[in-house]
């Protein structure tokens, strides 16, 4: 590989640690993977969005992004380093000589730990990822407010320097960028207000800014973010849901379908950005956008396409819906809810609005702590399930689709829920999923580390209730989550000729 004027110091710290055992470029930084650390040295390159063409400046970033990442990482950032020119010729590290180069420091990690790697090889898991979600929303929950930066204004500035990117580096035809930005533009002309409304809220804040797939990993055993954005405080500081916006984005792109609904859901239980949510489809595609004219700024014509066609998908609108799935303990309710989800309304599907995980959160408990009796009192179970339809029907009104997890045992209840979406004028579908006494036992048997506390007493105690006549549509339990899914989705599609997701490939 040729690194012109840096060529000389890529093969010095090649050399470091054992010598690298693999070299990584990207469009702004060659990292020198070495035996127990990773040397990254940032690319002596201008753009309209950053400048490292001189030694002070790539310093001063390097320096810069090791604080920046300590934030995030600070097991995995070990700092900044000087590479300097002695008086014998030769390149050392923050020797006696003139500094000629900069380079931040890292501990390595796996090459099979990194998300993308995970994602691909099929190891991605539940766990990973709401995990992963968690840490997010406390990164954000950490960082501080700014009422300075973001907003409309800030979010038309990346869209112009990325639709110039776009067309500099020929990600797609130039009628295809022009169509696709004038989207993007008309996207954002609609939600200006409720951009202005979430900065004067205080949901901008200084993010990663760079979620992709490629910056998070698996570092001693927890999902672990890296490589935060570090060069342009304008751009890192950003509505939290935009930044979330490219991992679900990146997620959808590897076809993890329901890992980036479920990083969707986990990421909303923790940070409530129910409001934000018709800005999702608009973040997420020019989040898309920005990836391809990377991609093809570094001459990766494929992955370029893909993004961009991605981004061209992701601007499809959501619709407001409500679907209640209902059902005794054991039933497969939640089960049947995470894989109904990714296939309803656009990317990244449904918000899954669950009675259990609302009861954790009330008494500020972790969703797979147990509560004592106490907290499934009947004046507890009634603001439990009041917070569930206020939920579900604000979701619904703000035209996202909400499937709403719940026992649903009552009259009542069921009443109120069909209530909650009319209430926010969206379509709803009651289901009710039936399961004999004994499968439901062994279901509960089987538990471990779940959101529900239902013993084999509650089961038991449930038959003994009078659930009314249930008029939804009833499904036969004893079926696969996904087998029973499909057959909601196609109800809901007949019922309402509101297409699901077709982004999704027809694999169940």
């Amino acid at each position: 590989m040729d690194f012109g004027a840096q060529d000389e110091v890529v093969r010095f710290l090649a050399s470091l640690d054992g010598g690298a055992e693999r070299i990584v470029t990207t469009h702004i930084s060659v990292v020198m993977l070495c035996g127990t650390h990773a040397y990254k040295l940032k690319k002596a390159v201008r753009f309209p969005y950053l400048d490292f063409s001189t030694p002070a400046r790539r310093f001063d970033m390097c320096a810069r992004e090791a604080t920046l990442n300590k934030r995030f990482a600070p097991q995995l950032y070990l700092g900044s380093r000087r590479v300097t020119r002695e008086p014998d010729g030769r390149l050392a590290l923050d020797g006696a000589g003139v500094m000629v180069d900069a380079v931040v420091v890292m501990r390595r990690f796996a090459d099979d730990d990194l998300f993308e790697q995970i994602a691909k090889n099929g190891r991605l898991t539940r766990e990973m990822v709401e995990a992963l979600a968690r840490q997010i929303a406390k990164t954000h929950d950490d960082a501080a407010p700014d009422h300075m930066r973001g907003g409309a204004a800030a979010m038309r500035r990346i869209l112009d320097e990325t639709a110039l990117s776009l067309r500099k580096a020929a990600a797609a035809s130039a009628d295809q960028i022009d169509a696709l930005v004038a989207r993007l533009r008309q996207a954002l002309d609609a939600k200006r207000a409720l951009l202005d409304s979430r900065k004067a809220q205080g949901k901008v804040r200084r993010c990663h800014g760079d979620l992709t797939l490629r910056n998070i990993c698996l570092f001693e055993g927890a999902p672990t973010l890296f490589d935060c954005l570090e060069f342009d405080d304008e751009i890192a500081t950003i509505d939290v849901l935009y930044d979330v916006g490219f991992l679900l984005m990146d997620l959808w792109r590897v076809g993890a379908y329901d890992f980036s609904n479920v990083a969707f859901n986990r990421y909303l239980d923790a940070h409530d950005e129910t409001d934000g949510l018709p800005l999702l489809p608009f973040f997420m595609s020019l989040r898309a956008a920005i990836r391809a004219h990377v991609e093809a700024s570094q001459q990766n014509a494929e992955r370029a396409r893909l993004y961009f066609d991605l981004a061209e998908t992701l601007l499809t609108p959501a619709k407001g819906a409500v679907i209640a799935v209902g059902g005794l303990s054991g039933s497969g309710k939640s089960s049947v809810a995470a894989a109904l989800a990714p296939h309803i309304g656009c990317p990244p599907g449904a918000r899954v609005i669950n009675s259990d995980r609302i009861r954790k959160r009330l008494f500020g408990v972790a969703p797979t702590a147990r509560l004592p009796q106490e907290a499934y009192a009947s004046a507890v179970s009634a603001k439990v399930y009041g917070e569930m339809f206020e939920e579900a029907a604000r979701t619904a009104a703000l035209g996202w689709p909400a499937i709403v997890d719940a026992v649903f045992d009552r009259p009542e209840d069921r009443e109120a829920i069909r209530a909650a979406a009319e209430h926010a004028r969206a379509p709803f579908l009651g289901v009710w999923l039936d399961l004999d006494l004994a499968r439901r036992l062994a279901r509960v048997d089987a538990r471990v580390n779940d959101v529900s506390d239902a013993t084999r007493l509650v089961l038991e105690a449930q038959m003994e209730k009078a659930t009314g006549d249930i008029e939804w549509l009833k499904i036969d339990a004893s079926k696969d989550a996904p087998t029973i899914a499909a057959e909601i989705e196609k109800a809901f599609d007949s019922t309402f000729r509101a297409p699901a997701c077709d982004v999704i490939p027809d694999a169940r």
